[in-house]
């Protein structure tokens, strides 16, 4: 009795392990439904997105083709345009041809118009051109009136040197000086002048010149050739020994030197001659651009080359430049 009591009593008592198990089985079956719920949603997202790419899929390929009927419709456009371009140029070059039409009328209406007052001006011109041919005659003769003029001029000119030339060898027949038969110059050796690399005349040709400088002088500048006289020249020249500069200045100053004697009233010409010839009067120094050579050789005659010259230059010049005029006028 009292065991039975026991055993009553003892099973009685809570299980604690029966409600641990309850509750996991409970909890393992809320789990399993997650899952399932999980699941379930997991395929109808799939579905859905699926379904939305097939929709994209379809959207594209509308868009594509929404783009090529863009592009036809471009190139269309541009067609268009082309073709209204070459309109455009087509009427241009109407309007331009329709323009160079009204104006060749234009042209053709004023040719019309004004073809008496051409014949009018032509009539003129040549009224006009007959006038011009007689001035022009005219002017021929008088062109050739001073040719001849011109021409017995320089002929007299030829003749004036030819007599001037005779007329100083004439003079200094009886001289130890020469005369130069083609330019009538006179020459003085700077050896004879001057002593070694000086500019200074010595006393001795001093005297030589008041015997030849007026002589020379005196038939260039009378009445007779004075006015064909373009310009008396006093050039002075040296060996090729130093520089070309030295020389030049020593060439020049010895010209001068003498230039100088020249004008001195106290070596023989009168204050008149002087006055003439100071108009007339050039000084050159030349260095030794112009040596002398000895006779059939190519070797420079040192002495001969250090020389004095006196010259005269007609007016040939003035009336080559005057016969020239009279030409270009012509």
């Amino acid at each position: 009795m009292r065991n039975n009591r026991r055993r009553r009593a003892a099973f009685e008592e809570p299980s604690y392990w029966q409600s641990f198990s309850d509750m996991m089985a409970a909890l393992l079956l809320i789990f399993i439904l997650i899952i399932a719920i999980t699941l379930m949603i997991y395929r109808q997202k799939t579905t859905d997105l699926e379904q939305t790419e097939l929709e994209l899929n379809a959207a594209q390929l509308e868009l594509n083709a929404a783009q090529l009927e863009l592009n036809a419709a471009q190139l269309e456009l541009d067609n268009a345009k082309l073709n209204l371009e070459q309109s455009r140029q087509e009427i241009e070059a109407s309007n331009k041809e329709l323009a160079d039409s009204l104006a060749e009328l234009q042209i053709a209406y004023d040719k019309a118009a004004t073809t008496q007052e051409e014949l009018n001006a032509a009539y003129l011109e040549i009224e006009n051109a007959k006038a011009e041919l007689a001035a022009a005659n005219q002017e021929m003769e008088t062109t050739k009136a001073e040719l001849d003029a011109t021409r017995s001029e320089l002929q007299d000119i030829v003749g004036i040197r030819t007599d001037i030339i005779g007329e100083l060898q004439a003079t200094f027949n009886n001289s130890s000086m020469s005369v130069d038969a083609q330019t009538g110059s006179i020459t003085f050796s700077s050896d004879v002048l001057f002593s070694n690399n000086s500019y200074m005349l010595t006393g001795e040709s001093k005297e030589s010149l008041r015997e030849v400088i007026p002589l020379y002088l005196d038939v260039l500048l009378q009445d007779n050739y004075r006015p064909y006289i373009a310009e008396i020249i006093i050039e002075g020249h040296t060996d090729t020994n130093s520089g070309y500069q030295l020389n030049m200045d020593l060439s020049y100053n010895r010209a001068n030197a003498v230039a100088k004697f020249c004008m001195d009233k106290k070596n023989g010409l009168s204050e008149e001659k002087i006055e003439q010839l100071q108009q007339l009067l050039t000084v050159n120094g030349r260095s030794y651009s112009d040596p002398i050579y000895k006779e059939g050789t190519d070797e420079v005659d040192m002495a001969a080359s250090r020389r004095v010259e006196i010259k005269f230059r007609l007016k040939e010049d003035e009336m080559i430049e005057k016969i020239a005029q009279i030409l270009n006028q012509g």
